[in-house]
């Protein structure tokens, strides 16, 4: 199933649509208000109701986040720490079936993998003047989970853009 997610340009907090392949929003992720350490978020259906909740997690080494279903953590979505050999994410998932996300994470052209299997592809290329991508999900696989840590992944990179961005002093 391929869906169109685009973040809000005007809110408080990190918002987004997500749409359907037809073009009918299924669902939305409200950012709520920054508290003073962490950031919480809303991952809702087209009725309103909640189906996941992102909470930021305050770990020292790397940037982490719990998507919450019922109160239970479902997932936790964690940059990897630097490796010579990739850089990416790690979807931790209760059991086996953990995810790992890697690719241009900073250009929103990466592929969400389940050992060697592709499950998910995030990208950009079609949408390149605002902050929406297209991402496509292989049958049977869950689309919140995948999504809202697509969410996640944004949000850590967009963080680190903003820590990295240097300041020219000819400005």
């Amino acid at each position: 199933m391929r869906y169109v997610m685009k973040q809000d340009l005007i809110s408080f907090g990190d918002d987004f649509t997500i749409k359907d392949d037809d073009g009918r929003e299924v669902y939305t992720v409200d950012g709520k208000a920054f508290t003073l350490l962490r950031e919480k978020l809303s991952f809702k259906d087209a009725s309103g109701k909640e189906l996941a909740f992102i909470r930021e997690r305050l770990i020292a080494m790397t940037a982490s986040y719990e998507i919450l279903r019922n109160d239970e953590v479902a997932a936790v979505v964690k940059k990897d720490l630097i490796n010579v050999f990739r850089v990416g994410f790690t979807v931790d998932v209760p059991g086996p079936d953990d995810l790992e996300a890697t690719g241009s994470l900073l250009d929103h052209e990466y592929t969400f993998k389940r050992g060697s299997k592709t499950v998910a592809t995030v990208s950009k290329k079609w949408f390149r003047l605002t902050d929406t991508y297209g991402v496509d999900i292989a049958d049977g696989e869950d689309p919140v989970l995948i999504l809202a840590s697509a969410v996640v992944i944004d949000m850590i990179c967009h963080a680190d853009k903003k820590k990295t961005k240097k300041v020219d002093p000819k400005a």
